[in-house]
């Protein structure tokens, strides 16, 4: 990889001027590191439970410990921690589908959901209300206001006796919306439980997971549900998901991934278990790398006119850094630079595809140890207007900050020195 002076330069220039807010990242990090640790000791973790298991499972020890760390950390009462999930997707329809009755409602209350859930859910663009054709429930979509917040009152109005659970999704997906706060959320599921304080909240906790000091789980959401090859597995959990809350719904859960009164008794730990606890160990410190080497994009894309969200300097959720692009070539030519600076298989060229549960074509830029890992440095986008780049992950920050100078230096480099001969001049 090439890089010269002036470049190196212009990034500490704007670097410099990021040390509070990463300050305060590393605030963050060290809370939830005492968090993870905390329960590592509480639960008397050792070499004994990273043994692996075969067959049915039963009496997995390991397994068993390591979701009594994630109900600690999380808040909760239960927690189903497993290899034989094999994305968030598949976590979230475990966690809905498991919940829900032909005969009851599901409210979307943050407007559509990531695009592969739709299939999921048996829902389609342009809907409002319908009978899910997967699980054939009733799923109402309440749209988000103008301003992009949650339209409580509209939620509230759309409840009825038949309502089972209300759906939130944390991150952005796919959409232009800022990713809601734990702080928004809390007032929003306040209002509900003021009104229906036995409904179920659900909240999609991907890409969320530690990036502030508390989770869903501990502001008023009874389940949520993420992947173990984002924020909680540290980049080094091989696969897996993860679901947790109230027993019973966990219960519920459990049954629509293994069966029905067997549930979470059963699942064999195939891979050996010290990878997992220590990836969730990690995974505070990887995700204050991954909060601060998305400051540092937004920064520098920002500094050269493009259109970024968040903006360096707004309160983060999520590890997800926007990036807005003119044109469908622009966003390939930037997920193909973050492929050729990304350490595994730099030589591919991503090209756009359709991939399954998805609307549109997709590229993916990201050479990953983990295959399809977002926890690691990655980019991802719908080529569909508006042409946004979703970047997310790093192993650490000083890769993260080698491969945003090596997009830069092939992508932008022309641009990168008028912005910084005329900052220079600027005191």
């Amino acid at each position: 990889m090439e890089y010269n002076d002036q470049l190196l330069q212009w990034i500490e220039h704007h670097e410099d001027s990021l040390a509070e807010i990463f300050r305060n990242i590393s605030r963050i990090a060290l809370y939830n590191q005492k968090k993870v640790l905390d329960a590592f000791h509480a639960e008397k973790i050792g070499t004994h439970h990273f043994q692996s298991t075969t067959g049915y499972g039963y009496n997995d020890l390991g397994r068993e410990a390591l979701e009594n760390v994630f109900s600690r950390v999380f808040g909760t009462e239960a927690a189903l921690v497993r290899q034989q999930m094999v994305s968030g997707t598949h976590a979230i329809a475990c966690a809905i589908l498991g919940n829900l009755k032909p005969s009851d409602e599901l409210i979307l209350a943050t407007g559509y959901p990531y695009e592969t859930l739709m299939g999921v859910l048996g829902i389609k663009p342009g809907q409002k209300s319908v009978i899910s054709e997967t699980g054939g429930f009733t799923v109402k979509i309440i749209p988000l206001l103008d301003d992009g917040n949650v339209d409580v009152e509209r939620i509230l109005e759309a409840i009825t006796p038949a309502t089972a659970m209300v759906a939130f999704q944390r991150s952005c997906g796919y959409s232009s919306r800022q990713s809601f706060t734990i702080e928004t959320l809390q007032k929003v599921f306040q209002e509900i439980k003021s009104n229906h304080k036995d409904l179920a909240i659900f909240v999609d906790n991907c890409y969320g997971e530690f990036v502030e000091t508390l989770e869903p789980t501990e502001v008023g959401a009874d389940l949520i549900a993420g992947s173990l090859i984002k924020n909680p597995g540290g980049c080094l959990i091989p696969s897996g998901g993860y679901i947790a809350g109230r027993a019973d719904l966990v219960k519920k859960a459990a049954e629509r991934l293994y069966a029905p009164k067997i549930a979470g008794e059963i699942g064999p730990s195939l891979l050996n278990l010290q990878i997992f606890f220590q990836g969730f160990f990690e995974a505070p410190h990887r995700v204050g790398d991954m909060h601060r080497g998305a400051v540092l994009t937004a920064k520098l894309f920002e500094a050269i006119g493009y259109r970024v969200s968040p903006r360096y300097n707004e309160k983060r959720t999520d590890i997800i850094q926007k990036i807005f692009f003119d044109s469908d070539r622009d966003l390939i030519d930037f997920c193909r630079a973050v492929q050729r600076n990304s350490p595994i298989e730099s030589h591919v060229v991503p090209e756009p595809a359709l991939l399954p549960g998805y609307l549109h074509p997709v590229i993916m830029g990201g050479g990953t140890f983990i295959s399809g890992s977002t926890s690691e440095f990655s980019a991802d986008a719908p080529l569909t207007p508006p042409y946004t780049a979703f970047m997310q992950g790093g192993l650490s920050y000083t890769q993260i900050k080698l491969s945003l100078a090596g997009i830069f230096l092939s992508n932008y480099l022309p641009k990168i020195m008028d912005n910084f001969s005329m900052s220079s001049r600027n005191p």
